[in-house]
């Protein structure tokens, strides 16, 4: 079956969200668990639009918190995929919170989510090829096979002899 290549730009999504009472922890700052579901919906919805299939969670990044959200902050998450592999894609999120009385916005957090597409019985299927087109899409396709690779390695998926785009980068050929 031939796959359809596809932009990445097709992929992004803009989901947002309030910080209410429930989402809070006793200082009124959003919890970081809640954040992190979040961040999981949008970023399956961008595996999904690319794909065009049901997607799983395969990995969560990284996910650091610059600054803490409080209640009654909008969650403004983007999520984009920026490369695809075999069966596997990679999503970058932005999430920024906004103070609409103030109008201040700042971004607290980006993570990488991978995601794998699966047909009706769970089984792994090829996704189609991922095209950027800016320079930031382009970026983040060339550097997407280096955190795949780091990914691989902290899993014990892979050894750290075969990570090559990895091993290129501490050590001249």
């Amino acid at each position: 079956m031939s796959l359809k290549k596809k932009f990445a730009r097709e992929s992004f999504t803009i989901m947002n969200e309030l910080v209410l009472p429930n989402d809070t922890n006793t200082l009124n700052n959003l919890m970081g668990g809640r954040l992190l579901h979040w961040m999981d919906i949008a970023a399956a919805i961008s595996a999904q639009k690319h794909c065009n299939r049901i997607v799983v969670t395969a990995s969560v990044d990284n996910v650091s918190f610059k600054h803490p959200i409080k209640l009654g902050d909008v969650i403004t998450i983007e999520a984009k995929v920026t490369r695809a592999f075999n069966t596997s894609v990679e999503v970058r999120l932005d999430v920024w919170a906004e103070n609409i009385p103030s109008g201040a916005r700042q971004k607290s957090n980006e993570a990488y989510y991978t995601f794998v597409a699966v047909d009706q019985s769970a089984r792994t299927i090829p996704v189609p090829e991922v095209i950027p087109e800016s320079e930031e899409e382009i970026e983040l396709f060339d550097g997407a096979l280096r955190r795949r690779q780091l990914r691989l390695v902290l899993g014990g998926k892979m050894s750290p002899d075969d990570a090559s785009e990895l091993k290129a980068l501490f050590f001249k050929a």
